[in-house]
Parts: structure tokens; C-alpha cells; sequence
């Protein structure tokens, strides 16, 4: 790698795709796409969850936080891969890669542990259904959604401030698309095992405890379900879990195979298209994955597009 007469340069080139130039072009298209798309689709999320009062349950304001998650996710990454992409510029500043690291590393680790938050709450709802208000009040949403955003700050400073202190020798060149710990912990020099000894760890509470959780509550459902006498009443309640269930599937999947294991060990191209799938397209199925499969959901957004073609 070519290196600088700095310990911490200025800019970082991202190489991006340099092996395979003929990529460039459709990804630009593809991020052009998707990125109003997962915009659009999870504001519309965001508006039907407030603006219907039929939608102000738990389950929808568990939602509400996803879709805004989501939105801060795929904003802290593609509007700099497009410009990288669409221009011969592929540089980010030393600052912008700090800041882009730690507000990626944040959305990760607040969805990690949303998501094991969303699937308690289905738990409750179909395990426990005549103490679900008086479990899932309120003010206790509040206080779990609080404890899951801090435990995302919490994870990106911890994490992302140690990658930082990593000495890179001058070296000024990323084999990414963006700033992402694995890849700055492997680009560094000198001693590192460390930091990837604690980034496996770390990841193992972030990643594999909470997934362990999720496959136990669904565990629980699915005994529960199958006790429904109602077909009707299970179709629903299949309805609602196996989207949170495909969501969960489609970032987890991804997250796991990039940070359990050692950065050392990663090959090339896998933190590439591995970001792409969690920062990209999961962000952008989310909305579509909720509506396509939950009647609320589709009924609320239909409720919201006449009101609106009244008032015009």
C-alpha cells in the first residue's frame, strides 16, 4: 500500500470496486435507486405509525424506531458512495471517515439489539396476550428503546475510539467503500490482535447473544401459534412474526459473517458486498417487507393516500 509521511493522513482513498471497474457503473444506478426508495418507504413507515391512530401500539412504535434507524443507516454511507462512484474522486477526509465510522458503528449496534427488542415484544404479545398492555406500557417502550440506543452509542465509542487509536504508518488506502472497524483494524499496523480480540467479543454480545434470544422467542411462538385454534388468528400471528423473522434473517445473516470473525481473516471483497447487503439492501427491503406482509400496515398507508387525494 503506498504510504505518507504522516501517521494520520489527511484523506483516505477508497478503492471501492478498483479490481473490477465494470462495477462502478451499475452500483452507481443501483445506489441511485435504492436510496429514494428506502427513503420514501420508510418515511411512509414513520408517517402511517403516527398519523393512524389505529397503528399506536408497541409493535408499530418499535417500528417507527426501525424505520428511522434505518434511514440514519443508509444516510451515513451512500450519499459518499455516490459521490465516490459517479465521480474520479475516490476520497474521504480523515474527519469524514471518523465521523461516518462512528455513526455507522452506532446504527449497527442500536438495529442488533432493536431487533432482539421487536421480537420480545411479538413474545409478549402472543405468549402472554392478556398482559400485554400491562407489560408492554408505555413508558416501559420508552425505557427499553432508551437502553437500546445507548447500547448502540455505547458499542460504536468503545469499539470505534480504540480502532481510531490504531496507528496506520501513513497508510492512506482502503480496501472498502466506506469506513467500517474490521477493515480499519486490518488496514493498521503493528500490534492488533488486541483490538481484534475485543472486537470479537464484543460483537459476540452484539451479535450472537441477541440472535440467541431472538431464536428462543420464536421458539416459544411457534409452540404458541400452533395452540391457536383459529386459523384466522394463526395466519396473523405468522404474518406479523415471519416478517420480523425474514428482516432479522436478512441482517443478521450478513453482520455475523463480517464481525465474529477475525479482520485478519476476511477476504478482499467480502466487507464490500457484506456492507452493501446490511448498510443497503436490508435498510431498503425493511419498509416493503412490513407492508407487503402486514394487512395494518397496508390498510393504514391506503387510509393515508386517500386522505391525502381528499385534501388535494
Amino acid at each position: 500500500m503506498p504510504r505518507i509521511n504522516e501517521t494520520y493522513p489527511k484523506e483516505f482513498i477508497l478503492l471501492g470496486f478498483a479490481n473490477h471497474p465494470w462495477l462502478e457503473l451499475p452500483l452507481f444506478i443501483i445506489l441511485l435507486i435504492t436510496y429514494p426508495m428506502a427513503m420514501m418507504g420508510n418515511i411512509a413507515i414513520i408517517l402511517v405509525s403516527r398519523l393512524d391512530p389505529r397503528l399506536h401500539s408497541p409493535m408499530y412504535f418499535f417500528l417507527t424506531n426501525l424505520s428511522f434507524l434505518d434511514m440514519c443507516y443508509t444516510t451515513s454511507i451512500v450519499p459518499q458512495m455516490l459521490f465516490n462512484l459517479g465521480t474520479s474522486i475516490k476520497t474521504i477526509s480523515y474527519a469524514g471517515c471518523v465521523v461516518q465510522l462512528y455513526f455507522f458503528s452506532i446504527m449497527g449496534g442500536t438495529e442488533c439489539l432493536l431487533l432482539a427488542l421487536m421480537s420480545f415484544d411479538r413474545y409478549v404479545a402472543i405468549c402472554r396476550p392478556l398482559h400485554y398492555s400491562l407489560i408492554m406500557n408505555q413508558r416501559l417502550c420508552i425505557l427499553l428503546v432508551s437502553f437500546v440506543w445507548l447500547g448502540g452509542m455505547t458499542y460504536a465509542f468503545l469499539e470505534a475510539t480504540l480502532t481510531l487509536q490504531l496507528p496506520l504508518c501513513g497508510i492512506n488506502t482502503l480496501d472498502h467503500l466506506l469506513c467500517e472497524i474490521p477493515v480499519l483494524i486490518n488496514t493498521a499496523c503493528g500490534e492488533k490482535e488486541a483490538n481484534e480480540l475485543i472486537l470479537s467479543v464484543v460483537c459476540i454480545f452484539m451479535l450472537a447473544i441477541p440472535l440467541c434470544l431472538i431464536l428462543s422467542s420464536y421458539a416459544s411462538i411457534g409452540r404458541a401459534i400452533l395452540k391457536i385454534k383459529s386459523s384466522e388468528g394463526r395466519k396473523k400471528a405468522f404474518g406479523t412474526c415471519s416478517s420480523h423473522l425474514i428482516v432479522v434473517l436478512l441482517f443478521y445473516g450478513p453482520a455475523i459473517s463480517m464481525y465474529i470473525q477475525p479482520p485478519s481473516s476476511i477476504t478482499r471483497d467480502q466487507p464490500k458486498f457484506m456492507a452493501l447487503f446490511y448498510g443497503v439492501v436490508t435498510p431498503t427491503l425493511n419498509p416493503f417487507i412490513y407492508t407487503l406482509r402486514n394487512k395494518d400496515v397496508k390498510g393504514a398507508l391506503s387510509r393515508l393516500g386517500r386522505s391525502i387525494i381528499r385534501c388535494k
